[in-house]
């Protein structure tokens, strides 16, 4: 019965109950002991309020199935997360319903592929923007800070005996900014993915991170099945997001770094033991909107959860069947 409703069309089924309830109020008329005189009396005003109540209560009862896959729909339509690509409002049940679900789905596809592109292209733009920067930063900032080195040594022999303290501070002042130029542009620019490959320069990224936060990472790095330059960027900027999240907000004393491949998907998961993240942050922080669009752009799902045991799990689940959406 309620495959053969849903097979009508929602105009025809509106007409159909407003139909029925008429119908009954004109055979009420008709066959019922119902009149009314001028002026009314109470009894007749009871009679004719109480069949007003009636056909009022049977209308709400017949529409409201009928409109009821209206309110599914709706509802699917406010929950639709546009960094969640992939997910579609179900195509069934009333054919009104079906034609609205399967506009809105076309749209979602239509906007999907647009982002898509637009967010590679931008994508593209900052890499380079990124590498030109790193490089800037270690051909002349980094020269110039070695050259600043070579001549405070140069003249740290010549310098009087009282001022051998600030001499031995300027050489550690330069040491510094070389050191502290050289991480930022291996921050903007991972050379160790281009020179060495995802695994070795998650690994390098690790270490890079535990040295500096002082936090010990527990690693399962397998050897990465063939994804594109795009799929290992993407990897690579999630995970060195993730850790630094750790760092600044999870006050974390140990992380797990993990990527392992199947058949069908290949996944990166970086899980802390610290304290979480609220979740308004979630909606809110931009490295986690930057995670999420970047693992829009090939077409994988970011996952971030709090599991009971405390911390925080960020997975980014990759598809290796060649069905990514171009």
């Amino acid at each position: 019965m309620d495959r053969l409703l849903s097979a009508v069309p929602l105009y025809w089924r509106v007409f159909a109950t407003n139909a029925t309830v008429l119908l009954l109020a004109f055979l009420g008329l008709v066959f019922l002991p119902v009149t009314v005189s001028i002026p009314v009396t109470s009894r007749e005003l009871a009679i004719l309020g109480g069949g007003l109540f009636a056909m009022l209560l049977l209308n709400l009862v017949l529409l409201r199935p009928a409109v009821r896959p209206l309110d599914v729909l709706a509802d699917y339509m406010r929950a639709h997360d546009p960094l969640s690509p992939g997910s579609r409002v179900p195509v069934t049940g009333d054919p009104d319903v079906v034609a609205l679900a399967e506009a809105f789905n076309d749209m979602l596809d239509r906007l999907e592929s647009e982002r898509r592109e637009s967010a590679r292209e931008a994508l593209r733009v900052l890499e380079g923007e990124r590498s030109r920067i790193a490089r800037e930063l270690h051909d002349e900032v980094g020269q110039t800070l070695t050259g600043v080195m070579l001549q405070v040594e140069s003249l740290a022999a010549r310098v009087p005996e009282d001022l051998q303290p600030q001499v031995e501070e300027l050489r550690e002042t330069a040491r510094k900014g070389t050191v502290d130029v050289r991480h930022i542009a291996r921050r903007l620019r991972p050379v160790a993915l281009d020179d060495l490959g995802l695994q070795r320069a998650l690994a390098a990224l690790a270490n890079a991170f535990s040295e500096q936060a002082h936090v010990r990472v527990d690693r399962r790095l397998d050897p990465p099945p063939a994804l594109s330059a795009e799929q290992e960027l993407v990897v690579y900027r999630v995970a060195q997001e993730a850790l630094t999240n750790v760092a600044r907000h999870a006050g974390a004393t140990q992380v797990e770094l993990r990527f392992e491949h199947e058949e069908a998907h290949a996944a990166l998961t970086v899980r802390d033991d610290g304290r979480g993240i609220p979740p308004e942050a979630r909606r809110s922080s931009q490295g986690i909107r930057g995670m999420r669009e970047r693992a829009m752009l090939i077409g994988a799902e970011l996952r971030i959860r709090c599991p009971r045991t405390g911390g925080t799990a960020i997975t980014l689940t990759i598809p290796l069947d060649g069905e990514e959406e171009e």
